[in-house]
């Protein structure tokens, strides 16, 4: 008898279908993102075997959320720059329009004219002292 898969994604559609349990056999398998899913959802998964294993193993480090170190911003980048005049403080020039680049394209996306962008950067650094 062919193996039947089941993903995330059919595991949520079951779950919003109303069926709050699946038979779990040597026939079935459910991926990694499957049996997670299961588990959010207290989708209960019934098997004859004693340990209840999923068929693929499980990754816990995709379900762990772990929080993402926030992105710096120009007002960080400036704000950081400003707080530390001191020379060892201040990251180098080109790092510091790096930074303060990445974090308005960040923000503007392709809006922005690259050019145009580090001519701003430079007087702006410029006329604050910082370069």
């Amino acid at each position: 008898m062919p193996k039947k898969f089941y993903t995330d994604k059919d595991i949520e559609e079951l779950h919003h279908s109303g069926v709050t349990s699946l038979q779990i056999s040597d026939d079935i398998v459910l991926t990694d993102l499957a049996y997670e899913k299961a588990n959010r959802l207290r989708f209960q998964l019934i098997s004859d075997r004693a340990d209840n294993p999923p068929a693929a193993p499980v990754r816990p480090y995709l379900s762990e959320k772990k929080p993402l170190p926030p992105k710096p911003t120009v007002d960080t980048i400036v704000s950081a720059a400003i707080a530390h005049p001191t020379p060892q403080a201040l990251p180098k020039s080109s790092a510091l329009e790096k930074g303060i680049r990445d974090a308005v394209i960040a923000r503007l996306g392709d809006q922005v004219d690259a050019k145009l962008l580090d001519t701003i950067i430079k007087r702006t650094l410029k006329v604050t002292g910082m370069k």
